[in-house]
C-alpha cells in the first residue's frame, strides 16, 4: 500500500514538472512572437552570457584613444567689427539740406550720403576758375612766343637779323614753357581740391566750361558696407573739423564676439584657441572662429575679462548685441580611452559599462569618467584601449544581471 503510494506520489511530481517545462516553453514562445529579449540563460557573479539568437541584438565597439580638450564656457554678445567699420564726417561746416542714404541701407564706394550747403567750398571753385583762366594765358603767351621765336630764327639764317634777337626770342619762350607748366599744374592741384569736397569729373568740367560755381557739396561713402548709423537731420547745421560723425557705414560679412571670460578660466585661454558660438535667436546653428585677441582689463564689479573673436557672417545672420552662448575649447588637453554615452549605466555615484570578455560573454566593470565631448565620455580608469564595450543593449544586460 506504501509502495503504491509513493508511486502515485512520483506520477504526480513528474506531472508537475513537464506541466511546468511546457509552460516555460509555451511563455518562451510568446516572448519571442512579442520581439522581447529575455537575456541571460546564464549568469555567475558579474558575468553574463548570452545565446546566439540574442547576441545580434547587442552592438560591441572596441574602444579608441581620442583627444580631450578643456573647454570653458562663457557668456557674451555680437557686435560689429571694428577693424571693418568707419565713420563718416563732414570736411567743411554748413546746414544739412537733404540726407540721401538710409539707416540699414547698403552702400558702395563713392555712394552719396548727404547733401550740405556750405560757404567753404565756394574758395576751392574760385581758385579752380581762376587756375583755368591762368593756364589759358600761359598758353596764349607760349604761343605767341613760339612764333616769335620761329620769326627771330629766319631772319637770323637769312642774315637779316641779329643773334641777339633770336636768343631773346628763345629766352622767352622757355619761359613761357615754364610759365604753362607751372599753370597746368596748379589747375591740377585745385582739380584735386575740387575732389576732395565731392566734385567728380563731370562735375569739374562743368566748371571749366561754364565757371559757375555752387554752395552744395556731397557727403560720399568711403568704403562699402551698410550703414549701421545717423547722427544728423536736415537742416541741422555742422561744423567742419569739430563736427560730430554723420554716418557710420560697417562691413557685416564679419562681426565681432566680445566673450567675458571668468578671471579663473583666464590662464587656460589662448590666442588661436577654437570659439563655437550659439545665438538664441539662431537655434540649430553654430558659429567657429578662432581667438584673436586677450583684453589687458579685468572688469573691476564682473571679474571678466574680454576675449575676442571674428565671426564669419557671409549670409548677414548674426546681428548686433545679439546674446551668445560662448565655449573656448583650449589647447590644454589629453589623450584617454573613450566611449559612447550610451554605454555607461549610470547608478548614483557608480558608472559602470559592459565589457566583452569573450564570445557571448559580458562583465560589468566599474568606470571612472572625466569629460563629455561630442557624445563621448573620457575615461580615467576601469578601461584601456583595445576593450570592447556594448554600445546597444548595455541596459537590457543590466537589467537581467540584476533579476
Amino acid at each position: 500500500m506504501r509502495r503504491f503510494t509513493r508511486t502515485i506520489r512520483a506520477a504526480g511530481a513528474a506531472g508537475r514538472h513537464a506541466a511546468a517545462t511546457c509552460a516555460a516553453a509555451a511563455l518562451a514562445v510568446v516572448l519571442a512572437s512579442a520581439g522581447a529579449v529575455a537575456f541571460v540563460p546564464s549568469k555567475s557573479g558579474d558575468r553574463v552570457r548570452v545565446t546566439p539568437d540574442q547576441e545580434h541584438q547587442i552592438v560591441v565597439e572596441r574602444v579608441e584613444t581620442r583627444d580631450f580638450r578643456v573647454r570653458k564656457l562663457a557668456i557674451g554678445k555680437v557686435g560689429y567689427d571694428q577693424d571693418a567699420t568707419t565713420v563718416v564726417s563732414s570736411p567743411f561746416s554748413g546746414r544739412v539740406v537733404r540726407l540721401i542714404a538710409r539707416l540699414g541701407e547698403r552702400v558702395a564706394p563713392g555712394a552719396p550720403l548727404a547733401e550740405l550747403d556750405s560757404v567753404e567750398v565756394l574758395p576751392p571753385q574760385n581758385d579752380h576758375v581762376a587756375a583755368v583762366g591762368t593756364l589759358a594765358k600761359a598758353r596764349t603767351q607760349l604761343d605767341l612766343a613760339r612764333v616769335a621765336e620761329t620769326r627771330a630764327r629766319g631772319l637770323y639764317e637769312q642774315k637779316a637779323g641779329a643773334l641777339k634777337d633770336w636768343q631773346q626770342a628763345q629766352a622767352a619762350l622757355v619761359a613761357a614753357e615754364n610759365d604753362a607748366r607751372a599753370a597746368e599744374t596748379a589747375l591740377e592741384a585745385t582739380r584735386q581740391r575740387l575732389r576732395i569736397i565731392g566734385r567728380d569729373d563731370d562735375q569739374i568740367a562743368e566748371l571749366e566750361a561754364r565757371g559757375i560755381t555752387s554752395r552744395s557739396v556731397v557727403i560720399r561713402a568711403p568704403i562699402a558696407g551698410t550703414v549701421t548709423a545717423r547722427k544728423v537731420a536736415v537742416g541741422q547745421h555742422v561744423r567742419g573739423e569739430l563736427s560730430e560723425p554723420l554716418y557710420a557705414i560697417s562691413d557685416l560679412s564679419t562681426m565681432w564676439l566680445e566673450a567675458q571670460v571668468p578671471e579663473a578660466d583666464l590662464a587656460a585661454v589662448r590666442v588661436g584657441d577654437t570659439i563655437e558660438v550659439k545665438v538664441s535667436a539662431l537655434p540649430g546653428r553654430t558659429f567657429r572662429a578662432r581667438v584673436a585677441v586677450i583684453g589687458s582689463l579685468s572688469d573691476a564689479v564682473t571679474h571678466r575679462v574680454v576675449v575676442r573673436a571674428v565671426l564669419p557672417n557671409p549670409d548677414g545672420a548674426l546681428k548686433a548685441e545679439m546674446f551668445a552662448a560662448v565655449t573656448i575649447e583650449t589647447s590644454e588637453g589629453r589623450a584617454a580611452p573613450a566611449v559612447p554615452v550610451r554605454s555607461v549605466i549610470r547608478e548614483g555615484s557608480r558608472d559602470v559599462v559592459w565589457v566583452e570578455t569573450e564570445p557571448m560573454v559580458f562583465q560589468r566593470r566599474d568606470v571612472t569618467l572625466g569629460m563629455e565631448q561630442d557624445g563621448r565620455f573620457e575615461i580615467r580608469a576601469g578601461l584601456g584601449a583595445g576593450d570592447r564595450v556594448v554600445t546597444i543593449g548595455a541596459i537590457f544586460i543590466e537589467n537581467e544581471w540584476q533579476q
